[in-house]
């Protein structure tokens, strides 16, 4: 299913205030004159001024409660792109932004990259939603600054909003969304919703299903459903993505056993076993926290950094039985170091907590009644929690249903609003299967998504008489956008989008295997050597040092895809500094070890998610040394690197698995 152009409407220009009088116009979006740095033009009675480059942006206010019982208006910021061809837009796309909490128009990268080919004919719509970035972003100090997310936190945020907690929902944002279109002239869109934005695209569909030309909703869950508050596929899919990679891996799937009793021995003993860590990671920031069973719980369902996380726990839970703590604990400070996503420097503007928590409290099912005042919300809480456990004790397994709990808040869930205070209006949304509209619709979903899964993605396309999902094989949480593992996704919506029709989607299905790290090695004499081409004149032990050399890149590639532009620091030493190099990134290595006895010194070329992977190493281990140059082709089935150049003196020809 293909979502077709939304029909572009005409609107009035009110006025073109200029330095010299007041000029009565008429103009239609779709070519409104382009104003001065520093002039404005009103458009249906809004003032909008030029900015980013050549958008137009401005202010809807709105009421805050549209039945007037609490006073007051919030500003809806958005920000209006242009199509670019000299002829009448075919219509108008729309994005919305997922967490709850984060702003749509500070992803306005993605989103234009994701539209850029459709920009010629199409207009582009980006909008803030009520409590986020400039549409009055909700800010409660005390959530915003405390050292993490607690229930009191978040119940005294509930307290300071009072009556206005429940005038964030989903549903009133969706009514400025409309408002917003009615006051532009825009007759309909195609709406793109990722993530938590599948929740607002879904929303706005059921209450203004005749602004809705089409839907695509990019890592989507359903509204509501069966057990709803328990997220009954969350854990499922955490089990699955993980022996999912590993059956699929040589070597991983090579092993007795699924990929989850790899991991269960470490489990145990950090249940058994718990104890202080203190780990340099990242750009060289240190984190102390508690190694246990929770925190590894985070690593495998949060999800965070999701490619390294799938890439590496296997290997890296083995090698914790074995006795090499450091890869495992570095997934785990990576993990606890970034899954909270409010600002660092407190800026509710960039990541709204106090929004976050208002929809998911007012909007989303609990497993409790809202309705409850939060003293027996409590006590009912701990009761259903009780038959929980006596009823369904694996709900989260591999893990207790203690240790899912002692996950952060906003990915455990259960416990996040057993403190809001109660508003008289608190009610999940819940409508009629009968008024999901016949629009056309694309749910996609990446296979290995234990956020929105699989699942889940099966839920919410049922709801639509006129939905088509598709799975995207091998990838990971939202698909079109540009971190993507493959570009399939972003080609299917921008066809979608013009043409309805989807026509190919094999694309879906080729998406190669994630790569997984064999084992990790303190020495690179426990690793596999590379495989000898002609020419070759290094022994077993250099050709070790190759595959050393390349499960090194492969270390600081991964990294570099969770943490963009900067500096980090390898696994056991050295560092290196990560520069923007067009669609990828351009790696500086300073004496990296991925191994305790191989330094790698350098410069490495990662083209992004296609094109072929460069490196000039010079490598270091012991009496050997020498230099290397090594390749291989990214985004590629069952690829394989090369390697070429002298190690000890002895010309080097080999070649090995892409790591």
């Amino acid at each position: 299913m293909r979502a077709g152009a939304p029909h572009r409407a005409r609107i009035a220009c009110a006025a073109l205030l200029a330095v010299a009088g007041l000029l009565v116009c008429t103009i239609a979006l779709s070519a409104p004159p382009l104003p001065s740095a520093n002039r404005t033009v009103e458009v249906g009675g809004v003032t909008v001024h030029r900015c980013q480059g050549h958008a137009l942006c401005g202010i809807l206010p709105r009421p805050l409660d549209p039945a007037g019982v609490v006073d007051g208006t919030v500003p809806i910021y958005f920000e209006f792109y242009r199509h670019t061809k000299h002829a009448p837009a075919k219509g108008t796309l729309v994005a919305v932004e997922g967490g709850p909490g984060y702003p749509t128009t500070d992803s306005r990268d993605d989103y234009l990259a994701l539209f850029g080919p459709l920009r010629a004919s199409y207009d582009v719509l980006l909008m803030d939603h009520r409590g986020t970035g400039r549409s009055g972003a909700i800010d409660c100090r005390e959530l915003e600054r405390a050292r993490q997310l607690t229930e009191e936190a978040i119940g005294a945020c509930g307290r300071v909003l009072g009556a206005a907690a429940p005038l964030y929902s989903a549903a009133l944002a969706s009514d400025d969304m409309a408002a917003l279109l009615q006051t532009l002239g825009i007759q309909s869109i195609v709406l793109y919703g990722d993530s938590a934005g599948t929740y607002f695209a879904q929303v706005f569909a059921l209450r203004h299903p005749d602004r809705v030309r089409a839907l695509v909703l990019d890592g989507a869950y359903p509204l509501s459903g069966p057990d709803y508050g328990w997220y009954p596929n969350y854990a499922p899919a955490t089990r699955r993505k993980f022996n999912t990679v590993c059956a699929r891996s040589p070597t991983c799937g090579a092993l007795p056993g699924s990929s989850l009793e790899h991991i269960t021995p470490a489990i145990e003993r950090l249940r058994a076993q718990p104890f202080a860590a203190h780990v340099r990671y990242g750009n060289g920031r240190t984190l102390d926290f508690t190694a246990n069973a929770n925190a590894l719980a985070t690593v495998m369902f949060a999800g965070s950094p999701a490619y390294a996380s799938l890439r590496e726990l296997d290997a890296a839970a083995r090698a914790f039985e074995g006795g090499d703590r450091l890869p495992l604990l570095r997934l785990m400070a990576e993990t606890l170091g970034s899954v909270d996503s409010r600002d660092p420097e407190h800026d509710a503007r960039k990541f709204s907590a106090g929004l976050a928590a208002a929809v998911f409290c007012e909007d989303y099912p609990q497993i409790f009644d809202m309705h409850l005042a939060p003293e027996a919300r409590l006590a009912a809480r701990d009761r259903i929690i009780a038959a929980r456990k006596a009823s369904a004790v694996d709900t989260y397994a591999p893990f207790t249903i203690e240790e899912y709990r002692r996950m952060p808040l906003d990915y455990s869930f259960i416990d996040q609003c057993v403190r809001w205070p109660t508003t008289g209006s608190a009610s999940p949304l819940t409508f009629d299967a009968a008024a999901y509209p016949a629009v056309p619709v694309l749910v996609l979903s990446g296979e290995l998504d234990n956020m929105t899964s699989i699942a889940d993605g099966d839920a919410t396309a049922a709801q639509f008489p006129r939905a088509r999902h598709i799975v995207l094989a091998n990838s990971l949480h939202v698909n079109a956008l540009p971190h993507a593992r493959s570009e399939c996704a972003a080609d299917l919506v921008r066809r979608f989008m013009a043409d309805l029709p989807i026509g190919d989607e094999q694309c879906a299905a080729a998406i190669p295997p994630v790569p997984l790290v064999p084992r990790f090695a303190r020495h690179a004499r426990e690793l596999a050597p590379a495989q000898a081409l002609a020419g070759n004149q290094a022994e077993d032990e250099a050709l070790r040092l190759v595959s050393a050399a390349l499960f090194t890149s492969a270390d600081v590639i991964s990294r570099a895809m969770e943490m963009g532009a900067g500096s980090g620091i390898g696994l056991r030493g050295g560092s290196f500094t990560i520069a923007r190099l067009g669609a990828g990134y351009r790696l500086t290595l300073e004496k990296v070890r991925w191994t305790d006895d191989l330094a790698a010194s350098g410069q490495i070329d990662w083209p992004g998610r296609s094109g072929v992977v460069r490196a000039q190493l010079e490598v270091r281990s012991g009496v050997l040394s020498g230099r290397l140059e090594l390749s291989w082709p990214q985004g590629v089935n069952d690829a394989r690197a090369s390697a070429n150049g002298t190690l000890g003196g002895r010309l080097v020809a080999a070649e090995a698995p892409a790591p």
